[in-house]
């Protein structure tokens, strides 16, 4: 196992090489390699997103996120992971996975819980206001009442809590693609760069990263 990863990040930083020469995204600037690697997914390059609710540059970011998830290849998954530090945060991300539970965390569901908050002005402080919100949403209260609790979604926290402390991410929003590198609109932007285009951005990386995973597996993810 180890041997193939050494041959994989001898294959990436060929690749790296290439990519300054070309003009591609920079190592350092546009995206960087994480202190430790998260755990892989068989047969597939993974793409975390690490985001906060109350954070209003994940609220900009998520309109293209949700576009460009939309067009990625079969090969490629993505996933959302909420993060917390203050009580309210960790609320947040209760609701996030209590929906998940209860199949209603759907795009229309996520983009309506960024737009209370951002837009509206609502404030999810306590179990009540996550329960009247996502009832305007559509969910089955009760039975995201009885799934805000549950030990499978403490228990999911509790796994992300440890994707990022391994990570060593500190800001948000943030892509980690496959396992390896890290990206996100803090990185390789200009003063003057509005939202959308520094999410262009880093999308654009995002998908170069993709790509190197894959031709550092010989075109496979297994």
């Amino acid at each position: 196992m180890k041997r193939r990863h050494a041959t994989l990040a001898l294959a990436a930083a060929g690749l790296a090489t290439t990519a300054r020469a070309q003009g591609g995204p920079v190592e350092g600037r546009h995206y960087a390699l994480l202190p430790n690697a998260l755990p892989a997914t068989p047969g597939k390059i993974e793409v975390l997103e690490f985001f906060l609710y109350t954070c209003p540059h994940c609220y900009a970011f998520d309109p293209t996120v949700e576009a460009w998830v939309h067009k990625l290849p079969a090969d490629v998954s993505f996933r959302r992971v909420p993060v917390g530090v203050q009580a309210m945060q960790r609320l947040h991300q209760r609701m996030f996975y209590a929906l998940d539970a209860i199949g209603a965390l759907t795009p229309a569901v996520h983009s309506g819980i960024f737009n209370a908050i951002h837009r509206d002005g609502v404030e999810i402080t306590d179990e009540a206001a996550a329960v009247a919100l996502v009832g305007r949403l559509g969910a089955d209260t009760a039975r995201f009442k009885q799934a805000l609790n549950a030990d499978g979604v403490r228990n999911k926290i509790a796994q992300d809590q440890k994707l990022l402390e391994t990570s060593g991410i500190s800001s948000v929003p943030m892509l980690v693609i496959a396992g390896r590198w890290r990206t996100g609109p803090g990185m390789g932007g200009t003063p003057a760069q509005d939202e959308a285009a520094g999410a262009r951005q880093v999308l654009s990386t995002a998908d170069f990263l993709i790509k190197q995973a894959r031709q550092a597996a010989g075109g496979k993810t297994s």
